[in-house]
C-alpha cells in the first residue's frame, strides 16, 4: 500500500463520508437531502492571541464545525491536540449527528478544538486558551445552539472555564451551555463513567445475541484514559476477564485476567501502569492482533486499518474510540466475520449522558446517580436491539445499519421542518 492512499485511508472526514455514502445509497436517500447531510451547516475558523507565562504572545486556531441542528441543539466536545485538523473536527462532528441519532436524542452533531499541546502548557496558559476561544465562539454557542463537552485532553475544569466565560458574557449563571461539568457546577452523577458504562452494556447485549457469558470473556483494551479505563474496571467487575490492556507507551498482558483494582493502585502510585507486577510487559500494536474474545479501542483514531485488520483474532470489535477502524478495514473485518459495535452506537453513552445533564441543568433538578445509569442502560440497550435488526432487515452489517438507521432519522425530521427559503 502507498503512503498516499494509507493516507486518504486514514482521513477520517474520507472514512466517514465513504460510509455515509454507502448507507445514503442503500436508503435511496433523495440527492437533495444527500447534499444537505454530506456537509455541516456552518464551519468556524478562530485565531486567537493568549498571553504565555514568559510575557511572548501567541496565537492559536481553533474550529467549531456544527455539522446539524435539524432534531436539536448542536452536541460535541472540544479537544486539544497538537495535530489536530479542520477534516478531522468535521468527521467528528458528522458522527456526532449520527451518535445522537442512534441513541435518538434531541441533538444535532458539532465537534471543536484548539491546535496546542496542553501538556507543554501551564494551567494559566490553559485557561487563558479556553476563555478567549469560548469568548471568539459566543454568538455560535448555548443551550439552545451548540452545547460543549470534554474530549481529548480536556475534562472538567476546561468545561468550568467555558461555562463562567459564557456566563460572564450573558450575565447570569448558564450552567446548560455545557456538558461534563463539575457535580457543585450543574454536572451529573454518572458523567464520567458513562461512555465506559456504555460500552460494557452493548458488551452484554453481544454476549447474549453470540451466546457466550461473561466470565468465559477475555477482552483487551486499547487506550487506558477516561473511556478505556471505566469500561476496564466495570467489565472487570461484572466478571469479565480482562487480559489486555494496551497504551501508547507499552502494554500489559496476563491471559489469566488483570487485576484492576491493583492495577488502578499501581497507577495512582506511579502515574504509569507500566512495572505493574500483575502483568507481563508487551507491545501495544501486537495487543490489538492478539487472540481474546472482545476488543476494545478506546484511544484514537485509525488503530485498525488494511495493514493489521486482516490480523485481528476478536470475536466482537466494541469502539470505545471515535473512528478507530477506517473504512477500508471494515470488508476485512466483515470477511472475518468480526461481530463489530460501531462508535456511533457503542460509545454514545458518554452523549447521552451529557443530554441527561442537560435536561437537569433545564431542569434545575438533579437525579440520583441510580437513575441515571437505569436511563443510560435502557437507551443502549433499545439502540443495539434497533441497529442489530436495522441490520438483519436490510442485509448489512452493524456499522451501515447503524448510519442508515441515524440518516434515516434525521433525514424524516429534515423533511417534517421542510427547506427554509
Amino acid at each position: 500500500m502507498t503512503t498516499i492512499s494509507l493516507e486518504k485511508e486514514t482521513n477520517s472526514w474520507e472514512s466517514q463520508a465513504a460510509r455515509f455514502d454507502l448507507a445514503a445509497k442503500k436508503l435511496n436517500l433523495d440527492e437533495g437531502l444527500w447534499k444537505i447531510l454530506r456537509y455541516p451547516t456552518r464551519e468556524i475558523i478562530v485565531h486567537i492571541p493568549v498571553a504565555m507565562d514568559d510575557g511572548r504572545l501567541e496565537v492559536f486556531t481553533g474550529f467549531r464545525v456544527q455539522h446539524s441542528i435539524a432534531r436539536g441543539p448542536s452536541k460535541g466536545g472540544i479537544r486539544y491536540t497538537p495535530d489536530l485538523t479542520l477534516d478531522e473536527v468535521r468527521a467528528l462532528a458528522s458522527w456526532m449527528t449520527w451518535k445522537c441519532a442512534v441513541v435518538n436524542i434531541p441533538f444535532g452533531g458539532a465537534k471543536g478544538g484548539v491546535i496546542c499541546d496542553p501538556h507543554k502548557l501551564s494551567m494559566g496558559e490553559l485557561e487563558r486558551i479556553t476563555r478567549r476561544y469560548t469568548a471568539e465562539l459566543i454568538e455560535f454557542i448555548g443551550p439552545e445552539k451548540d452545547v460543549p463537552a470534554p474530549d481529548v485532553n480536556t475534562n472538567e475544569q476546561i468545561m468550568a472555564w467555558m461555562m463562567d466565560t459564557y456566563s460572564m458574557h450573558m450575565r447570569q449563571t448558564v450552567t446548560a451551555v455545557v456538558t461534563g461539568k463539575p457535580l457543585n457546577m450543574g454536572g451529573s452523577r454518572g458523567r464520567r463513567e458513562a461512555t465506559g458504562r456504555g460500552l460494557m452494556v452493548v458488551c452484554d447485549e453481544a454476549l447474549k445475541k453470540l451466546g457466550l457469558n461473561r466470565e468465559e470473556t477475555r477482552v483487551i483494551v486499547q487506550g487506558f484514559g477516561n473511556v478505556g479505563s471505566n469500561a476496564a474496571r466495570l467489565m472487570h467487575e461484572q466478571g469479565y476477564k480482562i487480559i489486555g490492556i494496551a497504551e501508547i507507551d507499552g502494554g500489559l498482558y496476563n491471559k489469566n485476567g488483570i487485576d484492576l483494582d491493583a492495577l488502578s493502585e499501581h497507577r495512582q502510585r506511579n502515574g504509569t501502569i507500566h512495572g505493574f507486577p500483575g502483568a507481563e510487559a508487551h507491545d501495544p500494536a501486537d495487543l490489538l492482533i492478539t487472540d481474546c474474545d472482545v476488543l476494545i479501542p478506546a484511544a484514537t483514531e485509525n488503530v485498525i486499518t488494511t495493514q493489521n485488520a486482516y490480523k485481528v483474532q476478536a470475536r466482537i470489535l466494541c469502539e470505545g474510540a471515535n473512528g478507530p477502524t477506517t473504512a477500508a478495514a471494515d470488508d476485512i473485518l466483515a470477511e472475518k466475520k468480526v461481530f463489530v459495535l460501531p462508535d456511533i452506537l457503542a460509545n454514545a453513552g458518554g452523549v447521552t449522558a451529557s443530554y441527561f445533564e442537560w435536561v437537569q441543568d433545564r431542569q434545575g433538578y438533579f437525579w440520583k446517580e441510580s437513575v441515571v445509569i437505569e436511563q443510560l442502560e435502557h437507551i443502549m440497550r433499545s439502540s443495539f436491539e434497533d441497529v442489530v435488526r436495522y441490520a438483519e432487515t436490510h442485509n448489512v452489517n452493524n456499522r451501515i445499519a447503524a448510519y442508515m438507521l441515524a440518516i434515516d432519522r434525521v433525514a424524516f425530521t429534515i423533511r417534517q421542518r421542510g427547506i427554509y427559503a
